[in-house]
């Protein structure tokens, strides 16, 4: 299986991508602080950039059964695009300790897939590696993106409630 790697630009920071094209699958994901631009896969590009919320077609090795943490992983991968949850949310929907959750998302190899940028301690932030201001970007674009996308919804409610009185 080739592995392809590509590097793009989030704000002050350059994010790495490790990928196999034919098994969909993202095998690495960092926040680096260097390195030239070079492709990565469309929707990591689209989602960075503020124009969407899916990884699809792609998933993380991390959700393979029996990888590491696979728990964890799968019950961070479920919070929805612009939540967030804490680290004992997490722990009680995968049935370990807080701190075992810390580990995890210390240890997960794709971020952005496996969203632990959604997992908070119960008085703020908590940790992020390589920088927090990585997380609270990440955050502000999903809220931000969560706000503009619920606007056009409720322009395009009002514009058919306009369209049902006209009748």
């Amino acid at each position: 299986m080739d592995i392809s790697t590509g590097i793009c630009r989030f704000g002050l920071w350059r994010v790495r991508v490790e990928w196999s094209e034919e098994a969909h699958l993202i095998h690495r994901i960092s926040f680096v602080k260097s390195g030239d631009d070079s492709p990565v896969p469309q929707v990591i590009g689209r989602y960075l950039s503020g124009k969407s919320t899916t990884f699809s077609p792609y998933g993380s090795i991390a959700l393979s059964k029996g990888y590491p943490f696979y728990e964890i992983y799968k019950a961070v991968s479920n919070i929805p695009y612009g939540e967030v949850r804490t680290y004992s949310e997490i722990a009680e929907a995968s049935g370990t300790h807080h701190r075992t959750v810390g580990v995890a998302m210390r240890r997960n190899p794709t971020p952005l897939i496996i969203p632990c940028h959604r997992v908070v301690s119960k008085t703020g932030l908590g940790g992020f590696s390589p920088d927090i201001s990585i997380k609270k970007d990440l955050l502000k674009l999903e809220k931000k993106v969560l706000k503009k996308s619920r606007s056009a919804d409720a322009g395009a409610e009002a514009a058919s409630d306009e369209d049902c009185n006209d009748k």
